[in-house]
């Protein structure tokens, strides 16, 4: 599944989401490399229906969900920017 996650620190809002595959989380900006928008209209719906890549409501890009690699649409071979998480005492941490 994904989750997507806000925080303000002092003026700064950041944005972000997780995809979970098995054990295996990853993290990423939540911001689309072809137009910069967030990539999903509605809380938490970054996958596609079947979970295997990740979708950008807006162009309709669809990114690996491993390597945020864009594999159709407008912005294909550009990657969704990372974001470190590290998964500790099975608690999910952002850097």
């Amino acid at each position: 599944g994904a989750k997507g996650f806000r925080f303000r620190h002092e003026r700064a809002l950041f944005a972000g989401f997780l995809v979970r595959q098995g054990d295996a989380v990853t993290g990423y900006v939540d911001s689309c490399p072809h137009n910069g928008w967030p990539l999903a209209i509605m809380d938490d719906r970054y996958l596609t229906r079947g979970g295997a890549r990740i979708i950008c409501a807006a162009p309709g890009a669809m990114f690996r969900p491993s390597d945020g690699l864009c594999v159709a649409g407008p912005c294909a071979d550009e990657h969704l920017r990372p974001w470190p998480v590290a998964v500790v005492d099975g608690e999910v941490l952002t850097a």
